[in-house]
């Protein structure tokens, strides 16, 4: 049997790096891919291979794939992971931001998907883990660029699914919940930077402050416990489509189902500490 070959994006800290490093534990072929290849010169120690990727650059995705076919010869994972959140109020938030939180979050790991789709084809087996959030089934206050690009991501993953099982292919979706990794105080900043001033201060900082709390940092799972599921996942003969882990994941998505729009509306207020309308 030939040794597996998995690639990681955005996996120069958190979850990627948690991942690469587990794979690589598993007996892959890991490659782990970021823009900050400096960054990763430690994973070499555990027979990892940096390459520099930058999921917004096309010429970037397509050198980094062709890297790996001419070195290993073939590709068996891929786990798309590379993303950020964008916070802001969607009035606040210029569409230049906008479109790059799309870039990363949704088009990047689509064009990557794509070209690493014909050599799992034509191996008739292969598997697609694509990093959502629970932020893919819920919303928050002033996460509207963050959750449309969070839905957008499950929304191609069921349709992904669909139309690659003829192939051999699985798409597994990773929704994590709470995380102990950068994600919150880069969300924070983005949206102190748009929203702590003018009409939506006083929910801007509520939820800027909700995001960096120490509290929630000390409750947020830490990222080697995503790393684990996706090598159950991507070890097992017929993974799940979907795995909800970490901090509040199956809880928030569960009441989210269950619960009116405007109660759940107000759940998330009182979460984030955002002051309630006015009646």
């Amino acid at each position: 049997m030939p040794t597996l070959v998995a690639l990681v994006t955005g996996a120069s800290s958190g979850i990627g790096e948690a991942t690469a490093l587990e794979l690589a534990k598993a007996g892959y072929t890991v490659y782990a891919a970021a823009r900050r290849v400096e960054r990763m010169t430690h994973l070499t120690a555990s027979g990892i291979q940096p390459i520099a990727m930058d999921v917004t650059d096309d010429t970037s995705l397509q050198e980094g794939v062709d890297k790996i076919i001419a070195d290993a010869g073939r590709l068996d994972v891929l786990v798309n992971n590379a993303g950020y959140g964008s916070y802001g109020a969607l009035e606040d938030v210029p569409m230049d931001e906008a479109r790059y939180q799309f870039d990363v979050n949704v088009f990047g790991a689509a064009r990557l998907t794509q070209l690493v789709l014909p050599h799992m084809r034509a191996q008739r087996s292969g598997k697609i883990v694509n990093i959502t959030s629970m932020g893919g089934k819920i919303h928050t206050p002033l996460g509207a660029w963050y959750h449309a690009t969070k839905f957008a991501l499950e929304a191609i993953s069921d349709c992904l699914r669909l139309e690659l099982t003829p192939f051999g292919i699985d798409v597994i979706v990773i929704e994590p919940g709470g995380i102990k990794t950068e994600w919150a105080d880069i969300a924070a900043g983005k949206l102190r930077a748009v929203s702590s001033t003018g009409p939506y201060a006083p929910q801007g900082n509520a939820v800027a402050n909700s995001l960096s709390a120490e509290s929630n940092q000390r409750r947020a799972s830490p990222p080697e416990l995503i790393a684990r599921t996706i090598r159950k996942a991507v070890t097992a003969r017929k993974p799940n489509t979907r795995y909800a882990v970490g901090f509040g994941a199956k809880p928030m998505i569960f009441l989210k189902d269950i619960l009116p729009d405007r109660t759940f509306d107000a759940l998330m207020r009182r979460a984030t500490g955002v002051p309630s309308p006015r009646p």
